[in-house]
């Protein structure tokens, strides 16, 4: 690292949450309700999001794996749900909302976080959900106190692959991005990073990206964020 790394900005779904041990029966209540109660259509709406029906689990780049929720909404609505946008958009984020309960983490958050706050690094975090769901998921794994700053796609920033969230970071933590890693398990989180002129480029397996992919567009490619500490401070 040319420079040294004083602030981190981590993705939450597939990076600080396992993202198929998590969000595989919340997908499929969100396109249950989507469908309106139709199961043809709902297995429809879950494969154009980017289920694969033979492995069940949501391919690297696809619109659930990587989309806010205004964009799976609209993705659903042109492939047939009878919803309107406005109508489907809350609906959506309220079943994701209530997946917080639900989900599993990749470690201990609240130690892991605040081990890196005894580090004197300001944390942030940056999804494509909703920023009440991050801020719930941030109580309940108990870290809500030690977390800086918090990006959804509904926070004004844009949402990802943008650069938008990176930047607020940056300015919120007086840093400049180059002394900021990015962490997250898909593509759209390594060209954030890249646009935003992030310090390093931080990717991890636990989510929908794939191992050769995710290699090749990060600095460091990693089993989980379990591995993070020893990567970057010993």
């Amino acid at each position: 690292m040319k420079t040294p790394i004083k602030g981190i900005l981590f993705d939450k779904d597939g990076t600080l949450l396992d993202y198929h041990l998590s969000w595989a029966p919340i997908n499929v209540r969100a396109a249950e309700l989507a469908a309106g109660g139709n199961k043809p259509l709902a297995d429809h709406l879950l494969a154009v999001g980017g289920l694969d029906g033979e492995t069940c689990l949501v391919r690297s780049g696809s619109v659930l794996a990587a989309g806010t929720t205004t964009q799976i909404a609209q993705a659903w609505i042109d492939a047939g749900s009878p919803f309107e946008l406005v109508e489907l958009t809350p609906l959506v984020d309220q079943i994701f909302r209530e997946g917080v309960a639900t989900a599993v983490p990749v470690l201990d958050l609240s130690t892991f976080f605040r081990r890196l706050k005894a580090r004197g690094i300001v944390i942030g975090i940056a999804s494509s959900d909703g920023e009440l769901a991050i801020r719930m998921t941030a109580e309940r794994f108990g870290f809500a106190d030690v977390v800086d700053f918090i990006a959804g796609y509904d926070s004004g920033h844009g949402p990802k692959p943008e650069p938008g969230m990176l930047h607020a970071f940056a300015a919120f933590a007086q840093l400049r991005p180059a002394e900021i890693a990015v962490v997250g398990d898909n593509l759209h989180d390594m060209e954030m990073a890249q646009r935003g002129g992030a310090g390093l480029r931080v990717a991890v397996l636990t989510g929908t990206g794939r191992r050769d992919e995710l290699e090749a567009a990060s600095d460091l490619c990693l089993a989980s964020i379990d591995e993070l500490e020893q990567s970057l401070f010993e």
